[in-house]
């Protein structure tokens, strides 16, 4: 009868070992998936280095659109890397490009000086796995995704005009100072420009083009040289952000205010001045800031494999219209010296 006992206590002890060293390794077992599964996922969340290009640095319009894109960087979890040349010159920006590719970012957004210069750099991007889009400023469409247009181009060449044909009866002699003449926005906007003017004002004369190469004080001196050479012009638009302030200054400068009326394209804060001394009537644009940050969710949304679509709503933006290619982010918005003070940028 003991050694009954003996055995069957034996058993009991040997079975509960056995028990227990097999919850053990079940434990691990379930550790070892938890850990693998964090693992996972980390590897998962890698965050993507965007190379943002704009035009030239330095100016209020590329400023702005930089706190957009920082802002849209900080919250989409992103790196940006936003970098241009000194001076508005399609080679400078090729460095910039170049400099981009040897940091082996993610993505790169360029706002093209030059839409053929451009594209060897921009396909060997692409040729090293390097998504590619345009912002503000297009290529060719071979060298990129899509396009991010801030508006239809034909709405805002057309406005422009009009915005002059407003302020001068619909007519006399104006001229026109454009950013570059190798800028294909420029030339797009130029394009309607002088197709709203012989459709529907023939009473006006365009007389001048003059390329401000994106600089401020270029522009100012080619205003002067305007204002010079046609004493009997009319009106004078920019369409590029540093033209209609310095046309503005100039026309202040020379006793014109009021004679020679000034539009175009500009952030309300470079214009606010002369918008309310009457030195400039009207300025026009849309959100460089808004701009920026759509760039920067655009290019992360490729990067991820999702494209634009139209009439998709994108936080801090709004509802976006895709047209082929090319995302159109809005309408232009007038500033005047009524309204100029309700803007900030």
């Amino acid at each position: 009868m003991f050694r009954k006992m003996i055995v069957i206590l034996l058993l009991f002890f040997t079975a509960t070992a056995c028990q227990g060293r097999y919850s053990q390794s079940e434990y691990d077992v379930i550790h070892s998936i938890k850990s693998n599964s964090t693992s996972e996922k980390q590897e998962d969340h890698r965050k993507y280095t965007i190379g943002i290009v704009p035009k030239v640095m330095g100016i209020s319009y590329f400023n702005v659109a930089e706190e957009g894109a920082m802002e849209a960087a900080n919250d989409l979890d992103v790196n940006v890397i936003y970098e241009g040349p000194p001076i508005a010159d399609a080679s400078k920006q090729i460095n910039v490009i170049r400099h981009l590719i040897n940091l082996s970012v993610d993505a790169i957004a360029v706002s093209a000086n030059d839409p053929e210069k451009l594209l060897p750099i921009i396909l060997e991007a692409k040729s090293k796995g390097i998504k590619v889009i345009t912002w503000d400023a297009d290529t060719n469409p071979e060298g990129r995704d899509f396009f991010v247009n801030m508006v239809d181009t034909e709405t805002l060449g057309r406005h422009l005009l009009d915005t002059l044909a407003w302020n001068t009866e619909e007519t006399g002699e104006y001229a026109i100072m454009t950013g570059a003449f190798s800028a294909s926005n420029h030339n797009e906007w130029l394009k309607w420009i002088k197709h709203q003017q012989s459709e529907f004002y023939p009473k006006m004369k365009l007389i001048d083009i003059v390329e401000t190469e994106d600089d401020p004080q270029k522009a100012y001196e080619k205003a002067k040289q305007l204002l010079a050479k046609y004493p009997n012009l009319a009106g004078i638009i920019g369409n590029s952000s540093v033209g209609p302030p310095a046309a503005a200054q100039a026309v202040r400068e020379a006793g014109k205010t009021g004679q020679v009326k000034v539009v175009g394209l500009s952030t309300p804060n470079l214009m606010r001045d002369y918008l309310k001394d009457g030195s400039a009537q009207m300025s026009t644009l849309w959100s460089p800031k808004k701009l920026g940050y759509l760039t920067v969710v655009l290019a992360k949304n490729l990067l991820e494999g999702k494209l634009p679509y139209d009439g998709q709503d994108i936080y801090n933006v709004g509802t976006i219209r895709v047209n082929g290619d090319t995302v159109i982010m809005g309408e232009p918005i007038d500033f005047t010296a009524e309204n100029v003070d309700q803007y900030d940028f």
